[in-house]
């Protein structure tokens, strides 16, 4: 408002805000800026990405790489004629008492529950995790996992408050759906807290109440008795207690986050619903130049830095390489190269997530097996398994990790 520009150039991913966001609050001050144009720029090609852009007021979609001469032509023909101080970095973490990092599957299922014979082992909710580190409840989406999850918690907790904290990769209705039947969230004794970035039409909150709306469900989240708070996260670092969780956006449709989260026991990185770049690039296309390979490579490598080392990598590998090349541009990726990615990033276990709803135990099982068969043939020592509900993971404390420095 101060300068009054004529072209606002801004990216579809950013840490304190996003394309979607950018474009709504221009826009709601057209009467003072009236020529202003907005361009969006994205790594995203996904139509619904472009739509919501140009729905939310942008004048163009620019997916990357962008030819420089192009973005001077562009800006040509149109010449032709706050802050948010909430710390998100808390910075060294105190010295704390090393204590177990356990982690929990409840949900691992993608798109759609479906429960049944053939998915009994594996399971059939959708995208739940349980984190308990450093004397937090951390729970990694709200898919239908999250109800046996609760059951489990007032079970332990019988009268006694809890405090628990729940990240929201994304809104899209299987990483949410469970919220509901979330049995803790209807105890007046305990603290909700849910974070999440803001989605591409509506805020975290409106999207999470609308599914509780009276023709959907008979109780609203404003009448469910626990104290419920939730913030849209502007910063991509932030704490919960002693923990430090880290963001990045990842190649989706709409806004998605992974998130790593540092223990005093070793880290964890849940990486659901992601599309790894340089293949999507290329069977897209059939072919790819440099500029094109060279984008698609960078933004993987960026992948692979935020999970380098982590000690447990949760990454999406829906599809198999046959199957995947029928479902370009969904957002999900094949399991070679979530297994390569994970190689290349070192990380120490991987556990294949967000299984196809028409996946039985079999077939996940034989993924599995051609994972293992892969990893041999690159002479990793890396561990693979596939997610599967009800299983327990232990980090044990790492002392000497507390006083070493970075």
């Amino acid at each position: 408002m101060e300068h009054r520009p004529d072209v606002v150039l801004c990216d579809l991913l950013m840490p304190r805000c996003n394309g979607f966001q950018v474009c709504r609050s221009l826009r709601a001050q057209k009467e003072h800026l009236p020529k202003l144009k907005i361009f969006v720029t994205t790594g995203s090609s996904y139509s619904t990405d472009r739509l919501n852009a140009l729905e939310s007021g942008a004048d163009d979609y620019l997916v990357k790489p962008i030819m420089p001469t192009e973005l001077v032509a562009l800006l040509n023909r149109v010449a032709g004629n706050g802050s948010d101080n909430e710390s998100a970095n808390a910075g060294p973490l105190p010295e704390i008492s090393p204590a177990p990092t356990r982690l929990k599957f409840w949900g691992v299922r993608g798109s759609i529950p479906t429960p049944g014979a053939q998915t009994v082992f594996y399971g059939g909710n959708t995208s739940c995790v349980e984190v308990r580190a450093d004397r937090e409840i951390i729970i990694l989406d709200s898919g239908s996992g999250i109800r046996p999850l609760g059951l489990a918690l007032n079970e332990e907790f019988r009268e006694k408050p809890m405090a628990v904290t729940l990240l929201i990769s994304h809104t899209h209705w299987d990483h949410i759906q469970g919220f509901p039947f979330f049995g803790p969230a209807y105890n007046p004794k305990n603290q909700i807290r849910i974070l999440g970035f803001e989605g591409a039409r509506k805020g975290l909150e409106n999207i999470l109440s609308s599914q509780m709306e009276s023709s959907y469900f008979p109780v609203s989240m404003a009448e469910m008795p626990g104290n419920i708070s939730i913030r849209e996260l502007k910063d991509t670092t932030f704490s919960v207690g002693q923990v430090r969780v880290q963001a990045t956006f990842l190649n989706h449709p709409g806004i998605c986050s992974g998130f790593r989260i540092f223990t005093s026991a070793g880290s964890i990185c849940y990486m659901t619903d992601i599309e790894l770049f340089q293949r999507m690039r290329l069977v897209q296309s059939g072919q790819i130049s440099n500029q094109e390979e060279n984008f698609a490579r960078i933004q993987d490598e960026r992948f692979a830095l935020f999970a380098e080392g982590a000690d447990v990598l949760i990454l999406d590998a829906q599809y198999d390489a046959a199957e995947y090349k029928s479902h370009i541009g969904w957002g999900h990726s094949c399991i070679d190269d979530s297994v390569a990615f994970a190689i290349d990033a070192k990380v120490k276990r991987l556990y294949l997530f967000h299984h196809d709803p028409d996946h039985d135990d079999e077939k996940i099982s034989r993924m599995v097996a051609n994972a293992r068969e892969q990893v041999a043939a690159r002479n990793s020592d890396l561990i693979v398994e596939a997610a599967r509900e009800g299983l327990e993971v232990v980090l044990e404390p790492k002392p000497a990790a507390l006083h070493s420095k970075s």
